[in-house]
């Protein structure tokens, strides 16, 4: 039985992923994969037939990835070997790793990383000051950055890291407290302060890592002064008592993945960020309903405390209070971690929705970049942003990224996609636009609405499209679509074999002739997550006791090509299936093998990932365990849990999963 108390709305029974609020009849990508499947007749007579090198690809689609792997095999052997056995599913509260590796435990929440260096004390008693100078709550995306050239680099560098969301049971004595239907001031400002992101400064001493008090040790927060970039920066729809001009915001909320620039710069992405605004008005606005910005309460009641949060129209004007707060928020924000008192920048350009992370193709000198984003909901997209300048080593920076063309993708039933422009000056756009009935009355207005712009072009909706990754060879990227339960099980039949999709499955595609600003692309299904008898790996067999996986969610590419997928399963997929706590895995893409490689204790998500630049040292991120009461983990004993980062790194002082 936990320990911990209980507040008013447990936090264990949160699910702020699935939020779902796209009403629109845009083909879902189940029908088109049925159909794709169906006209390959690779499922029939059941899911273990399909069996092929190129799962689910296209003619052209097969034709071009051998293309794209001959090269990618004249530059490198093939496949980077999984030289470690297997951990089995297991539920213990602890972390396990192969034999032959060793964890430690780092950046746990509540850690002082600057100011006067608090101490965490357990039981929630910090004040929210002092939450304002220690490790933020719930760590989800992050990435290293190292301070000094060659193997300096390995051993000092900046950790920076997302900090989703908050546990009021774990945050505070009593949980959440109400006074008169109000809030406490101070537990308001804790819990604002324990979002948004940390710069710590870590080091390497006789094979520990630990935190180093350092001038770039840094808390960004949900109060932090943000400047908005881009063609909606100055929009009226994001004027507030706070900015009359539009152009400032405060604060960074639910920060999920992220993303890093070729300049060296981190960009953190807000994902769920609708629910901690609330608007009482009789009509919501399009830009707060498509969204789903509550009506009744906020999520955490920030409003009764912090007007900012309050979007219902109480003012004379928009300049008189802040209907137009939320806008502020469902955007990608640069950071420059090598630079404390830099302000973060919002790139409006990049689209506002539920992003879950960003990341971008290689940078090629005199080309544009492209970067990819997920739209964490339920029957929502995936995007891509085309910049309209070219890539120029040690001059662009990051108002590269305040000019281009973002782009939704819309997948075919024969194998490949397009991308379709979401471009207020698009001759195509704007006869959407009239068809649907819509008006849009600029650039900056199509991305405070990037989801209704997404559907008036006809996007495909997809089942959770969470992190990305490239493949650092084949330059192919992938998504995790962790689950949907919207299914139903009258959808079942040979050619689409799950309805509800409860497991999840990785998509893989690939722009035509590899250039960045290509209009179409070839897919094919990676992965379908599952259980034995109901899954299909990469290698086109079904997954066994030794990969099997369920809700996969974050995603990345080491950069010698091995892939790692970590799980964010909950409910009674996570207490009671037979794939025990979330955990992650390692994968050869170019063999298709998969293993798992970490547990993590029971209740948590897995999710975060990146290593030193010899790859010999891994930070794996675990984010909120005992979420449904039953860890003690990291501190053990009584005291409540805490996300924390753990370091895993291999006894023979190796190359991580080799």
């Amino acid at each position: 039985m936990s320990k911990h108390p209980t507040p008013l709305q447990p936090y264990g029974s949160q699910d702020f992923d699935v939020e779902l609020s796209n009403s629109s009849d845009n083909p879902h990508f189940n029908d088109i994969l049925e159909t794709n499947l169906k006209r390959r007749g690779l499922l029939k007579g059941g899911l273990g037939l399909a069996v092929a090198a190129g799962l689910f690809a296209s003619p052209l689609a097969q034709a071009r990835e051998l293309a794209l792997g001959a090269a990618a095999n004249r530059r490198r052997p093939p496949g980077t070997a999984l030289g470690f056995q297997a951990v089995p599913v297991g539920r213990a509260d602890t972390i396990v790793v192969p034999e032959g590796y060793r964890v430690d435990t780092i950046l746990k929440w509540g850690e002082p990383i600057l100011g006067d260096y608090p101490p965490y004390l357990d039981g929630g008693l910090n004040t929210g000051a002092e939450q304002e100078q220690q490790i933020g709550m719930n760590h989800d995306g992050m990435h290293y950055f190292p301070l000094r050239p060659g193997t300096a680099g390995n051993i000092m560098g900046l950790l920076v890291m997302n900090h989703e969301y908050i546990e009021q049971a774990a945050l505070h004595p009593e949980g959440q407290v109400i006074v008169g239907g109000s809030r406490l001031e101070d537990d308001v400002r804790k819990e604002i302060a324990a979002h948004g992101v940390s710069v710590t400064q870590i080091g390497r001493q006789a094979n520990r890592w630990g935190i180093m008090r350092s001038r770039y040790n840094r808390r960004i927060t949900g109060a932090t002064p943000m400047r908005l970039s881009g063609p909606a920066a100055g929009h009226a729809k994001l004027r507030t008592a706070y900015s009359p001009d539009g152009t400032r915001t405060r604060g960074t909320l639910n920060n999920c993945a992220h993303g890093v620039t070729p300049w060296g710069t981190y960009l953190t992405c807000e994902e769920n960020w609708a629910g901690y605004f609330v608007n009482r008005d009789a009509q919501r606005p399009r830009e707060h309903a498509r969204y789903g910005v509550a009506t009744v309460n906020s999520r955490y009641r920030w409003d009764t405390v912090e007007p900012r949060f309050n979007a219902s129209s109480v003012g004379a004007s928009a300049l008189d209070d802040y209907r137009n707060e939320p806008n502020g928020f469902g955007w990608i924000v640069e950071i420059d971690p090598f630079d404390p008192s830099s302000t973060p920048v919002k790139r409006t350009a990049l689209g506002r929705f539920a992003h879950e992370g960003v990341v971008f193709a290689d940078p090629v000198a005199g080309q544009p970049l492209a970067l990819y984003s997920g739209d964490d909901a339920r029957n929502e997209y995936i995007y891509k942003f085309v910049t309209r300048d070219v890539w120029t080593p040690s001059v662009s920076n990051g108002s590269i990224l305040d000019d281009g063309t973002l782009y939704v993708a819309k997948f075919h039933d024969d194998g490949t996609g397009e991308w379709i422009a979401l471009d207020f000056n698009d001759p195509a756009f704007q006869a959407a636009c009239q068809d649907a009935g819509v008006v849009f009355d600029s650039q900056g207005d199509v991305l405070l609405n990037t989801r209704l712009a997404a559907d008036v072009v006809g996007a495909t909706r997809m089942d959770r499209p969470e992190w990305g990754a490239i493949d650092p060879v084949s330059g192919a990227v992938y998504f995790t679509l962790t689950n949907n339960s919207n299914r139903g099980p009258g959808d079942v039949d040979e050619a689409n074999p799950r309805g509800p999709n409860p497991y999840g499955h990785i998509i893989r595609f690939t722009e035509f002739d590899g250039a960045p600003d290509a209009l179409g692309f070839d897919w094919d299904i990676f992965c379908l997550a599952g259980t034995a008898t109901d899954s299909l790996g990469p290698d086109g067999q079904p997954l066994n006791d030794d990969n099997i996986f369920a809700s996969p969610d974050g995603l990345w590419f080491q950069p010698n090509g091995l892939l790692w997928i970590q799980t964010d399963m909950s409910g009674g997929q996570l207490n009671n299936g037979p794939f025990g706590n979330n955990a992650m895995l390692a994968c050869n893409t170019r063999t298709g093998e998969i293993k798992r490689f970490l547990v993590g204790p029971p209740g948590c998500e897995v999710t975060g990932v990146v290593a030193t630049p010899d790859q010999r040292t891994l930070f794996v991120n675990i984010q909120h365990p005992g979420d449904s009461g039953n860890s003690n983990w990291p501190d053990g004993g009584d005291r409540r849990p805490r996300s924390a980062t753990v370091v895993v790194t291999k006894v023979d002082q190796g190359i991580v999963g080799t």
